[in-house]
């Protein structure tokens, strides 16, 4: 596994929900090891604002998923919090950790 202190970038929309959708970007936590030796991350972040509102994104990723060369990704299906009436699901990948290979 690589460095457990290793994070992941990542960017989505959600989908339109009250004929609107948001869009967010952050870099994950540091990884959770598990005792299988795979790894999980936790994120967070702020939506855009629309419409006089935010929503909030946050959970744990799914396991490493291996794209080859030692890289891996991650990817996630969740839903916003609820604000102003309503939430958004939303689905994304991680971006490749270390994408220069240094």
């Amino acid at each position: 596994m690589p460095n457990p202190r290793h994070v992941h970038e990542f960017l989505s929309s959600t989908r339109i929900r009250d004929s609107h959708t948001h869009r967010f970007a952050g870099v994950t936590f540091g990884g959770i090891l598990l005792a299988n030796g795979r790894h999980r991350h936790r994120f967070s972040t702020n939506t855009d604002f629309y419409n006089d509102h935010i929503h909030v994104a946050r959970g744990i990723t799914g396991l490493d998923i291996s794209v080859g060369n030692g890289r891996h990704i991650h990817y996630i299906a969740s839903r916003t919090t609820l604000n102003d009436n309503h939430r958004h699901n939303y689905r994304m990948a991680t971006m490749i950790d270390d994408p220069t290979g240094n």
